[in-house]
């Protein structure tokens, strides 16, 4: 596989949209359970959301040219909306790509 700015924009949106997340989780635990930073929630929402439409974008585009499997390509699209998910779908994805782009190493006749 040739190397794709895909799958740098992918990197970058992962750990964004995972970070924006957590936030939002912790600003939600705040809103719900002490009553405070209600303002300041729906603005860390707003943006996890923008983050997470450029994700899915992104991510679909990048599960079409690697060709992934439908259930593959949902899991990584629904991994920027589960705390810490897209964190790991990021390494697997990249570390994938790494075996994919490495050559293969070439066989050694058996000795007899």
């Amino acid at each position: 596989m040739k190397a794709t700015p895909l799958l740098g924009w992918y990197r970058v949106l992962a750990v964004a949209t995972g970070c924006a997340l957590l936030v939002f989780c912790g600003f939600m635990v705040a809103k719900y359970g002490f009553d405070t930073g209600e303002d300041v929630t729906t603005y860390v929402a707003m943006l996890h959301g923008y983050l997470y439409i450029g994700y899915f974008v992104v991510t679909f585009l990048l599960g079409q040219k690697l060709k992934w499997p439908l259930g593959r390509l949902v899991f990584t699209l629904a991994a920027g909306c589960i705390p810490f998910a897209s964190f790991v779908a990021e390494r697997r994805v990249v570390r994938e790509a790494a075996e994919q782009a490495a050559p293969a190493a070439p066989r050694q006749p058996a000795e007899v």
